[in-house]
């Protein structure tokens, strides 16, 4: 008897319609060869969505998205809409999803495959073997603090300009505690490690931060290995010595940046998937989102170039952590890793050495052979 998961798909704009085309490729291989069934809908988000309906992002889209067991999500955005209304803009969308769904924990590997350690902007014996984790707080912190805006100045009149920006970072100690414990979770099942990052020597809600997982640590997680690091120290060791962390868990702001730069020991965007996780619903499943790290690459859309990879290894976290195939997930990242070893590149893997990229649905199809092979 096959299992039986609602998955709502959008892929958004860009490179999202042609990689998200090879995602469904490997759900259908999923569903023929492994017994698992998906009841898939699909819907708009960003920019596709702004230009049927006006908004990044509809109510009835919002409801779906709510009501499925996860949503898997290309990319949003471009040149084209540089132009709108900050609320309408394609982000807008990505952001609704996250805050309605209250999905606060994101999830950013940075996992280097030996196939690819000498594409990245480090030493090969820096990065390989590389298997980080970033969890990254996501619908609190800065980017959703109030008071925030640009106003007037009035009672400054050395302001030249006249004008100020404002945006408030903002924590509670539960918003702190669960984030914590999902990063603690997760270690867990890795290396049992975590390094909590914050700057408590400049902020008092990076003191909060630091006191509240030091506080989670302490009274439920006292087995995992808990230290502590200023954010920018961080970003320092991530390319001096990545392999020293094995868990990492950030406030919002912090962890999009520390997220990205660890994602350049790796190679490439085009192979970074991530997570955002949110309480379990009705079913046990956690609320889900899962989209590739990479943008919507208008440059390169509709002509084949973009890499899958990121995509289809998000498929794989789907697999992990909403719908309980562990085994099913690592088939799947096997198959990836077969694939890069037996030479297969996409354009933005292409080395100095040159050669003849494979397309995106070639990519996509190279994977499906590997799975064959593998299973």
């Amino acid at each position: 008897m096959s299992d039986q998961f609602s998955l709502l798909i959008l892929p958004g704009d860009g490179i999202g319609t042609e990689v998200m085309a090879e995602v469904r490729k490997v759900i259908g291989w999923f569903g023929d060869k492994r017994g698992l069934s998906f009841s898939i809908d699909e819907d708009l988000v960003g920019g596709c969505a702004y230009d049927a309906h006006g908004t990044p992002l509809t109510d009835a889209t919002m409801a779906k998205a709510q009501a499925a067991d996860a949503v898997l999500l290309g990319a949003v955005g471009g040149p084209a809409y540089d132009n709108l209304d900050f609320s309408v803009k394609p982000e807008r969308g990505l952001l609704r999803l996250r805050k309605e769904m209250d999905l606060f924990a994101n999830l950013r590997p940075a996992q280097c495959f030996d196939a690819l350690a000498d594409f990245s902007s480090l030493k090969r014996e820096v990065v390989a073997g590389l298997d980080i984790l970033i969890v990254r707080e996501l619908t609190s912190g800065v980017y959703f603090g109030e008071p925030r805006g640009i106003h007037a100045d009035d009672n400054n009149p050395d302001n030249e300009g006249g004008r100020v920006g404002v945006n408030t970072q903002r924590y509670t100690s539960g918003e702190i505690r669960r984030v914590a414990r999902a990063a603690f979770e997760l270690a867990k099942k890795r290396g049992n490690r975590v390094c909590s990052m914050e700057k408590a020597n400049v902020m008092e809600s990076g003191i909060l931060w630091r006191e509240e997982v030091q506080w989670v640590h302490d009274n439920e997680y006292p087995e995992v290995e808990l230290t502590h690091m200023y954010a920018d120290n961080g970003a320092m060791q991530l390319v001096r010595r990545p392999s020293q962390f094995d868990v990492i868990v950030t406030d919002n702001l912090f962890g999009d940046i520390l997220s990205d730069a660890a994602a350049m020991l790796t190679g490439s965007l085009g192979m970074l998937p991530s997570a955002s996780l949110g309480a379990p619903a009705a079913n046990g499943r956690p609320k889900a989102l899962y989209e590739p790290v990479h943008g919507s690459a208008p440059d390169i859309a509709g002509q084949g170039k973009a890499n899958p990879i990121a995509c289809i290894l998000s498929f794989a976290m789907a697999l992990r952590y909403s719908f309980d195939k562990g085994a099913d997930a690592d088939l799947l990242e096997r198959a990836v890793e077969k694939v890069l070893a037996d030479g297969a590149r996409t354009a933005d893997l292409m080395g100095p050495e040159g050669g003849t990229p494979v397309s995106t649905s070639e990519m996509g199809d190279r994977i499906l052979q590997a799975l064959d092979a593998l299973a």
